[in-house]
């Protein structure tokens, strides 16, 4: 059997482009022939994917394994936290929950969590040519390089080259990239074989200059200046940064933007339609009173997110456009604020207690029992249309309402529906990704479907795979690739 060899990428700064990168760079080296496997050892998103095997993985490395044509798994992204408040967060390692903890105490106590990240990176290793390796934030937050398992402390203790990647698009990119070595400490600038810039419009000529002259002050080589890629909108975002109303045709779906907001990406494969307009609404402005559907999306904190939707009005929004005639659907997190009450008792969504939803359905939700981590295979209930998606939850939701459940799940009931049909919910992630279901849903709305959201992500990859071979050195990249040391 072949060494796997291992390089990995590390940013400026955060949303420089590194998840989009390593993707595009996955499905480059598996176009040549070589098994690639991306990995991640700690990541921080509420837009978790769950793997065959029943464990959760940031979003990016899900779609990173799509892109090396393997399937994700929990080794990809040993170390993954879920913001649940400002300063507290659920700790994820190797696809289970371990608890949740504070910021404070996260940063002062990382037992174990190396040894997690080196084991599933070797383990992943060992079914490789490739491990492609994708850093988070940045390495020159000097604040936090004492116990680092993100950046330059797995680089280090894995043995890892390194290339630093910047954005031009944010201005400054020469100052990212040589300020970034100015800071390093000398063990980590060992590592570091390269360094690369993303993010560019115009004529890439402009910028030969500006490369040289990082090139000179840093002695690091240039792996390539790459322009901005103007499909990436088209591939699932991992950040809530990345997502952004999509100006389409006359359906129109708004989604208020909650504080919490997870698994968004669901709402990708509209976004994708030439007939849909998707806008995001930011807090301080009123949902708009001409959509055809709202959507409330995933949330970590439910109880948290449905008093931020009332603090900016989006409860009244929302009830005068059912009034109107509109449709509503929540999934989720969304599906559990649609409903009378939502209880904790034990605080596993936040504080314990119990608050009114939105009344919308005739529906109660109690916060207990194990988190529910599942791919999941459905039917719809009136026209047996095939859905392939993923629940990921805690708490039970029942109700009268539940016996108008939409989808089924071999024998199991799944949602709830007004008895107008105008208003559902599902727990049911990645519904609106089947072609047939988002067809019939938007038929529903008095629309159509003009998309094939599945082969398109695939047509997207591709592109960018070759978007890299043009702007990177890629042969230079793979021979400036370690070998992985055990």
């Amino acid at each position: 059997m072949t060494r796997a060899r291992s390089i990995m990428i590390q940013g400026t700064g955060s949303n420089v482009g590194k998840s989009l990168i390593v993707a595009g760079l996955a499905r480059a080296y598996t176009r040549r022939g070589l098994r690639v496997a991306p990995f991640k050892p700690q990541n921080m998103s509420n837009n978790a994917a769950v793997t065959p095997e029943g464990g959760e993985i940031g979003r990016a490395q899900a779609l990173q394994a799509r892109a090396a044509m393997r399937p994700p798994h929990t080794d990809m992204n040993p170390v993954l936290l879920k913001p649940e408040t400002d300063t507290g967060a659920q700790v994820i390692v190797q696809g289970k929950r371990r608890g949740t903890q504070g910021a404070g105490s996260f940063l002062r106590d990382k037992s174990g969590l190396l040894e997690a990240a080196l084991e599933s990176y070797r383990r992943l290793a060992e079914d490789a040519d490739l491990v492609l390796i994708e850093g988070a934030g940045s390495p020159a937050e000097t604040n936090l390089r004492k116990n680092d398992i993100a950046n330059m402390g797995f680089a280090c203790a894995a043995r890892v080259p390194v290339v630093i990647a910047g954005d031009i698009h944010r201005g400054g990119v020469i100052a990212q990239i040589v300020g970034t070595k100015a800071v390093l400490e000398p063990q980590d600038l060992e590592r570091v074989v390269g360094f690369m810039v993303n993010r560019f419009r115009g004529d890439l000529s402009l910028f030969d200059a500006g490369r040289d002259d990082i090139a000179a002050r840093t002695g690091w080589p240039s792996l390539g200046v790459v322009p901005w890629f103007w499909d990436a909108w088209k591939l699932p975002a991992e950040d809530m940064m990345d997502i952004a109303s999509r100006q389409g045709g006359a359906c129109k779906v708004a989604v208020p933007q909650l504080e919490r907001m997870a698994n968004f990406d669901d709402l990708d494969p509209l976004a994708a339609e030439p007939e849909v307009t998707v806008e995001i609404v930011p807090p301080g402005r009123a949902l708009p009173g001409d959509a055809d559907l709202i959507i409330l999306p995933g949330s970590k904190s439910t109880i948290g997110d449905l008093a931020y939707l009332r603090a900016q009005g989006w409860d009244i929004d929302i009830l005068a456009h059912h009034r109107r005639g509109g449709h509503v659907l929540g999934l989720c997190g969304g599906y559990q604020m649609l409903g009378k009450t939502i209880d904790d008792p034990d605080g596993v969504d936040g504080r314990p207690g119990k608050v009114e939803g939105l009344g919308l359905l005739d529906v109660h939700t109690v916060m207990a029992g194990e988190k529910r981590v599942t791919l999941t295979e459905a039917v719809t209930r009136d026209g047996n249309l095939p859905v392939n998606g993923y629940e990921i939850h805690m708490g039970r939701t029942t109700g009268a309402d539940c016996a108008r459940a939409w989808l089924s799940i071999g024998s199991r009931a799944e949602g709830a529906a007004s008895p107008d049909g105008r208003v559902k919910g599902s727990y049911l992630h990645g519904l609106f990704s089947a072609d047939a279901f988002r067809a019939g849903f938007l038929r529903g709305l008095g629309h159509e479907s003009l998309a094939g959201y599945e082969d398109g992500v695939d047509a997207v990859l591709d592109a960018l795979a070759e978007h890299l071979e043009r702007h990177m050195d890629l042969d230079q990249l793979l021979n400036l690739a370690g070998p992985v040391q055990y």
